[in-house]
């Protein structure tokens, strides 16, 4: 029927370009914005760019193509008819959960492709830190309103509410650079050490946006992603 490669090459383009990436996206920022539905979110213009951003502009660039199907007709389909289909009743909630065990194949892999690609600039992905940035506003388990909000289950979760203890809505000087290079330098977490590659300053600045106060959130999302 086909061989290892090629069963390997398909389950790579899913997992770190075309699906996952942008569901841990739609995850940790439908938790924040008080969604329960994958379906509802994805109507959102901001939601929306934002996986199309990571997926098509920062995820296809580096994808790796199986052969046998378009790495291009297989992200379009999952943003525009999967994502949108009320028939899969799934929730941000649940894709939430040990997302500390995911990050690193379905963002520290693209990370690495381009650190591995002379001709890309690492530097200059924007998306996908902001998906990370979402991530850490979302560990501190208060929503975009300032409410409380249930985490998802975690293996890591208590170790990394620990190393953030300290950063707090209303106080973007609270994550600094100094307290966030922990968490951002362990390649256990992201595949790569995301200080080391450049792109920590640029997570801790986003993450620093997000803790304007309430509704920071929103506006991040709305100042990288003018629709």
């Amino acid at each position: 029927m086909t061989d290892r490669d090629t069963v390997n090459r398909t389950e790579k383009m899913k997992v770190t370009t075309c699906l996952n990436p942008l569901h841990t996206a739609l995850a940790v920022y439908g938790c924040l914005l008080g969604y329960d539905s994958i379906a509802a979110e994805i109507q959102n213009p901001l939601l929306k760019a934002l996986v199309e951003k990571i997926g098509y502009d920062e995820g296809i660039p580096v994808v790796v193509d199986p052969g046998i199907l378009s790495p291009m007709d297989f992200i379009h389909e999952v943003i525009d008819q999967r994502l949108p289909n009320p028939f899969i009743p799934d929730m941000p909630q649940r894709i939430a959960t040990d997302t500390s065990q995911k990050v690193a194949i379905r963002f520290g892999e693209t990370i690495k492709s381009y650190i591995a690609r002379p001709e890309l600039d690492v530097t200059g992905l924007i998306y996908i830190p902001l998906a990370i940035a979402g991530w850490l506003r979302y560990l501190l388990a208060v929503d975009d309103a300032g409410r409380p909000m249930a985490c998802s289950s975690d293996p890591m979760l208590t170790a990394l509410q620990e190393q953030l203890a300290g950063v707090t809505l209303g106080e973007p000087d609270s994550a600094s650079d100094a307290v966030l290079a922990p968490v951002l330098s362990n390649p256990a977490l992201f595949a790569v050490d995301l200080c080391e590659a450049g792109l920590a300053g640029k997570i801790g600045a986003m993450l620093r946006e997000m803790l304007a106060g309430p509704g920071a959130v929103r506006r991040t999302l709305e100042k990288y992603l003018s629709c």
